[in-house]
């Protein structure tokens, strides 16, 4: 309920950044939690927490944000397949983590939330180097992002080339 009002006061990318960093902190925190766990009771209790964190974190970010984003970020052409290729792969993934989880559990023991925490980082990383902010942006203000990105890239490249080039 409270993310209507947030997503549009503080914008997309942070709340999805922040959501990202928060479910990674939270991963470790759990991590950490079950390893311990045998060696201080309480650390159930930093697990539980750590838990009701992460699933707060992805209400925040990763939950509904990329709805948001993949609406924002596609013309009205190709909007309704980018839209139905995002919802297949979320459910697709959300499915694949389900049934293999236990599997994973057991392969990984108390480290089994390392995985999710490396893949957090991942994910936190691409988001900040290549996801633009898209709060109060036209379609074609996006589109002009990336296309900046693009030639910036393409320029960078071909002062490369002319340096080596210079230097042979």
């Amino acid at each position: 309920f409270l993310q209507v009002f947030l997503v549009e006061k503080t914008g997309r990318r942070s709340l999805f950044l922040a959501g990202l960093m928060g479910m990674l902190v939270s991963a470790v925190a759990m991590t950490v939690g079950l390893v311990l766990l045998t060696e201080f009771a309480w650390m159930s209790y930093v697990s539980m927490v750590a838990i009701f964190l992460f699933v707060i974190f992805f209400e925040v970010g990763p939950g509904p944000i990329p709805w948001f984003i993949v609406a924002e970020l596609f013309s009205q052409g190709p909007r309704p397949a980018a839209i139905a290729v995002a919802g297949f792969c979320n459910w697709a993934c959300n499915f694949i983590v389900g049934m293999c989880f236990q599997y994973i559990a057991d392969l990984c023991g108390p480290y089994v939330f390392a995985i999710f925490a490396a893949l957090l980082l991942v994910f936190f990383l691409f988001a900040y180097f290549k996801v633009p902010e898209t709060k109060g942006k036209s379609f074609e203000e996006i589109a002009a992002v990336f296309r900046r990105k693009k030639l910036l890239a393409k320029a960078m490249t071909e002062l490369e080339d002319l340096r080596g080039s210079e230097e042979a």
